[in-house]
């Protein structure tokens, strides 16, 4: 089979297209043919060496969606459509960058579709990390606000769509203007700019701070998040789209407001049930959820695709077509 590995961390330019023996079915794993791929902000930060437990060489991809080659035990018929999410993809064993992939039944979700596999390709991790971040990390069923921080990236667009989908009132934010009317047809209820002090903006226009804020930009603007939430309030973070994980200088007592809680959410696909997945996808075909879906690359062009993340001007989730 076809695989892009990756034998050292570095440029876009490092992952080189070999061909590699097809996985050799086992028990327990299921061998997918894939026919679709996202791409992912983690797999970036392996691919730079921000990963340091990941050992190279490696085949990376940590999502997929395709059809079944060998269930391994598992009672779902050859040839039928499944996604595989995490659970070690692309960091502990081979994952999705190639034409097959061997992969443990837990991060399985078999799936009934009319989507396209490019359409489809897009949802698996985008759903997992959103509803692991809202459900578990900031329990929104016991809130009736959120702010979205980093909501024109893949996961706050999706997360604008499951909150609104759960009837919360829901804020969101962009750098620049040029995104207010988009992310306003999305849904949002309100839309701030950006500029890093957020906290003040919010104090001073709105009545109101927030119950929620799932924070996607990370450890830079974290800080000043926890000000955008009062008392019983729980702010979440789950991204790192400013590229920064460490917080430098932390001081627990002065940095956290009184009854402020911090969290994070870095879960696996166990925290997302299939029955709850097949919702997702039921609802997405419906028109019921809305979420913004990226640019699509054939197989052979994913140093492109790539070389675009680096760019951070995707607009939606890549997607690479199976090869």
């Amino acid at each position: 089979m076809r695989a892009w590995v990756i034998r050292e961390p570095g440029v876009s330019e490092k992952l080189q297209l070999e061909e590699l023996e097809t996985p050799a079915p086992r028990p327990g794993w299921m061998l997918i043919r894939i026919r679709a791929f996202g791409l992912n902000r983690s797999e970036w930060f392996t691919r730079i060496g921000d990963s340091p437990t990941v050992k190279f060489p490696r085949v990376l991809g940590i999502e997929c969606v395709g059809e079944v080659m060998d269930a391994g035990g598992l009672d779902v018929e050859v040839g039928s459509t499944v996604a595989a999410i995490m659970g070690g993809m692309g960091r502990q064993f081979d994952g999705s960058y190639a034409e097959c992939t061997l992969v443990p039944h837990e991060c399985v979700f078999p799936v009934r579709t009319r989507l396209p596999w490019e359409k489809l390709a897009a949802f698996p991790e985008m759903l997992q990390t959103t509803h692991g971040s809202l459900h578990i990390g900031l329990e929104i069923e016991r809130a009736s606000s959120l702010l979205i921080r980093g909501g024109t990236s893949s996961i706050g667009m999706a997360a604008l769509a499951l909150a609104k989908e759960a009837g919360l009132k829901v804020a969101t934010t962009s750098r620049t203007a040029d995104k207010f009317d988009a992310l306003k047809a999305a849904g949002a209820d309100e839309v701030w700019i950006d500029d890093g002090k957020l906290s003040e903006q919010i104090r001073m226009n709105r009545n109101n701070v927030y119950d929620r804020v799932l924070e996607l930009i990370g450890a830079s603007t974290l800080l000043d998040s926890l000000r955008c939430v009062g008392r019983g309030g729980i702010v979440c973070m789950t991204g790192i789209l400013g590229g920064s994980w460490v917080l430098n200088d932390f001081h627990p007592m002065g940095d956290v407001p009184t009854g402020v809680k911090l969290t994070s959410y870095s879960g696996e696909a166990a925290d997302l049930g299939r029955d709850q997945f097949q919702s997702y996808i039921e609802l997405i075909e419906g028109g019921g959820l809305g979420i913004k879906t990226g640019p699509i690359f054939e197989f052979e062009d994913l140093v492109d695709a790539h070389r675009l993340m680096d760019e951070n001007q995707a607009g939606g989730k890549i997607v690479v077509s199976g090869a």
